[in-house]
């Protein structure tokens, strides 16, 4: 079996570092060992409301900071969701494969709806199954993942272990998590405990990747840190989660790990840390926001590398949704 990663990201603007460090430069590296097939999600992002006309120039967004990043068209298949009807023909089937208990542990589900759950749309509800057609309509081996994705993941595993026992046929992989390291999960500068977060209203906690050098130097210049020195050892950070995001950062930045950061600076303030810490943003994100904005000013060939890669995708797709749809029953 070929090893085939897939993943994918929310069209939901502004793109910043935590996805940059947990998702997109990742998905760079995976290039050279998986053959892969990364996605814009425009089918889940409509699990909430969207502007119809701002929808399609996030996906542009997010296809050019994919791009940006060092996912490399011409090494790996990049389309956006929805130009590929067997998502979601995959997932309705999937929506009678898994069970209700199963969706009713999904935590993501009850942080995203709060305490209107009752008016949350039916598609955020079952979006883990998407996901799992997402996943499987490719039969992808293996799944980059952050911290918060695991349990969807399992869910998939599940659907993936429970269609091939109903139908007696051995049609989808076990999904293997691909956990990466230092920086997979970026917190906000304004408070240390909270993830980086596109949704976060205060533009000082997070690091847009289409901020220009002068932006970037004055976010992390703001970025909320305490009066303690900068200990020998990471383990002495804890306690700190300020501290502890912005030697994080740092660490992922310079590939290098959080100790060997910390033995660097040690018995420094954070006004030393953070000028070293700006130089390294400014020399790391400044060149990605350049080439976000020179695709960006060129939408055509965005759509153009979108089209032939949900055509490759269709091209790998159909064969194993025929494959479901016999195990299923269903007649050509």
């Amino acid at each position: 079996m070929t090893n085939r990663v897939f993943s994918g990201a929310q069209p939901s603007g502004n793109m910043h570092l935590g996805n940059y460090l947990g998702a997109f430069r990742n998905w760079a590296h995976l290039q050279d060992d998986y053959e892969c097939i990364y996605c814009v999600v425009d089918m889940h992002a409509i699990t909430v409301w969207q502007d119809p006309e701002s929808l399609k120039d996030q996906v542009r967004e997010a296809a050019a900071a994919y791009i940006a990043s060092g996912v490399d068209p011409s090494k790996s298949i990049l389309f956006n969701q929805s130009r590929v009807p067997g998502h979601a023909e995959l997932a309705w089937i999937f929506n009678c494969v898994a069970r209700i208990g199963w969706l009713n542990r999904m935590t993501q589900f009850k942080d995203k709806a709060g305490k209107n759950r009752e008016n949350a749309s039916v598609g955020l509800y079952v979006y883990p199954n998407l996901m799992a057609a997402d996943i499987l309509l490719y039969k992808a081996t293996h799944v980059p993942v952050g911290e918060d994705q695991k349990q969807h993941l399992e869910l998939t595993r599940d659907i993936a272990q429970k269609f091939n026992n109903d139908f007696g046929i051995e049609l989808f992989p076990l999904t293997e998590p691909v956990i990466m390291g230092e920086g997979a999960r970026v917190m906000s500068l304004r408070d240390g405990t909270k993830k980086m977060s596109k949704s976060d209203p205060s533009e000082y906690s997070r690091i847009n990747l289409n901020d220009d050098a002068d932006t970037l130097a004055l976010k992390i210049r703001k970025a909320k840190t305490d009066a303690e020195l900068l200990p020998a050892l990471s383990k002495d950070l804890e306690g700190r989660p300020e501290a502890q995001n912005l030697v994080g950062i740092y660490a992922a930045l310079m590939d290098m790990s959080r100790d060997a950061v910390c033995g660097q600076f040690e018995g420094k303030g954070f006004g030393d840390f953070k000028k070293a810490l700006t130089e390294v943003v400014v020399d790391k994100v400044a060149p990605i926001t350049n080439e976000m904005t020179r695709l960006m000013n060129d939408p055509a060939y965005i759509d153009s590398i979108l089209k032939e890669g949900g055509e490759k995708a269709q091209a790998i797709a159909e064969p194993i949704l025929a494959d479901v749809k016999k195990a299923v029953g269903f007649l050509a």
